[in-house]
């Protein structure tokens, strides 16, 4: 979460570049473009020397000023991502199918599909390559009442109304072996590293597995809901449709606010928060973005470490971009070093021994002698290491003004 918080900035950069004439912005307009992301005077330009190995600033050879444009690196994982994501359109039909059947009334607003677009792999036109590519699944129509755009399932298909905990719990009941009776209305609970557990809160797990529940896929408008035993099971219910949710999102994880879209259509509690804490072995939230006011909940059962245990192309695609926000900066500009002292050595140099060309290396790594931090600041190295370096750069120039005295 950390990362993505810089990914979600370099994803808002990389759309403002891409709309830009040539694909190119120079530097002078970047601080009154970047004002919509809410960056500050200058912020912009220091965010983006941050990260070498996504954008990168040149000088136009004719108009003499700076320009900012993507790297080759960035264009070739936008490349892969899209192909990932044309690749598996037919799984996001599927998807978008199993989502309609998941409402009361089998639409959904077109506005909360688009929001919560990227998550569940739609294109971004959707509208267009895929509710309208695909008449015989989806209907789209204007509300009179609203004028607001809905899309509708054409037709409900009982195939798709297996859940994705009633595989796990299959899956479970044949490698562990667990009573039948224990399992069949049970959730994957993984609780927290340091969660105490009690021996009465055990005892109400324990009791709240076996409490059976509507599938989320099943219509409940004609039950009566005012007994103490219906509340019970739709307040599971509720738990089986937000892990039904997060279980068809490529990364297995969904900000709290765009689930909050489909809390009327998909009969969710008002306050969805504390209803999520209450079930921290199955949902997890972390609140690292927008200040602490961007919250995301995450499938437990779907991490390991820190990774998806079942990835997909798509977000495998999307991971490389934080490989390349992970990319130490000054590794970038050493790169661009070794690729000028090489010219050097063919052209300029070359009755030099390849010994002294490592040495000006040396030195010119001692001038800039710098430190990252975990942030991707630039700081300026220790004084004792500087001194050293410094040192051993006296004894190189002598060793050269030794030899060309000789050579005279």
């Amino acid at each position: 979460m950390e990362i993505q918080k810089k990914t979600r900035k370099i994803l808002k950069f990389q759309d403002l570049i891409l709309s830009q004439h040539n694909q190119t912005v120079p530097i002078s307009r970047l601080d009154v473009l970047s004002r919509r992301f809410g960056f500050k005077q200058h912020e912009a330009g220091a965010f983006l020397l941050k990260f070498p190995h996504v954008f990168e600033v040149y000088e136009h050879p004719v108009q003499r000023i700076l320009y900012c444009r993507l790297t080759r690196k960035a264009l070739l994982q936008m490349q892969q991502e899209k192909e990932a994501l044309d690749a598996q359109i037919p799984d996001a039909v599927v998807r978008l199918r199993k989502l309609l059947m998941m409402s009361n009334t089998g639409r959904l607003r077109l506005e909360h599909v688009r929001i919560a677009r990227s998550e569940f792999g739609l294109p971004e036109d959707f509208e267009y390559s895929v509710v309208l590519k695909y008449p015989q699944f989806f209907r789209l129509f204007d509300a009179k009442e609203t004028r607001n755009k809905y899309i509708e399932i054409v037709e409900r298909d009982p195939s798709l109304t297996v859940c994705a905990i009633e595989m796990a719990r299959e899956r479970e009941y044949r490698q562990k072996g667990i009573d039948a009776e224990d399992v069949r209305f049970s959730f994957i609970i993984n609780f927290p590293p340091g969660f105490k557990i009690g021996k009465y809160y055990r005892i109400a797990v324990w009791k709240w597995q076996r409490v059976p529940y509507w599938s989320p896929y099943e219509d409940v408008s004609g039950y009566d809901l005012r007994s103490l035993e219906a509340q019970k099971r739709m307040e599971k219910r509720a738990v089986a449709v937000i892990h039904e949710l997060l279980s068809m999102t490529v990364e297995k994880k969904i900000t709290l606010e765009r689930i909050a879209h489909f809390r009327m259509a998909m009969n969710l509690p008002k306050k969805l928060k504390d209803f999520l804490l209450q079930h921290q072995g199955i949902f997890y939230i972390s609140t690292r973005g927008n200040h602490g006011k961007l919250h995301t909940v995450f499938l437990r059962e779907a991490y390991k470490k820190g990774e998806l245990i079942e990835p997909n192309d798509l977000y495998l695609a999307r991971r490389k971009l934080a490989d390349l926000v992970l990319l130490s900066p000054r590794k970038a500009k050493v790169d661009k070093e070794l690729v000028s002292y090489s010219r050097d050595d063919h052209d300029e140099t070359s009755r030099f021994r390849r010994d002294h060309v490592e040495n000006k290396m040396t030195k010119f790594d001692v001038q800039e002698n710098f430190v990252v931090d975990e942030e991707g600041d630039e700081q300026p190295g220790s004084d004792a290491a500087s001194d050293a370096d410094f040192t051993d750069d006296d004894d190189d120039g002598a060793a050269i003004v030794d030899e060309e005295e000789v050579i005279h």
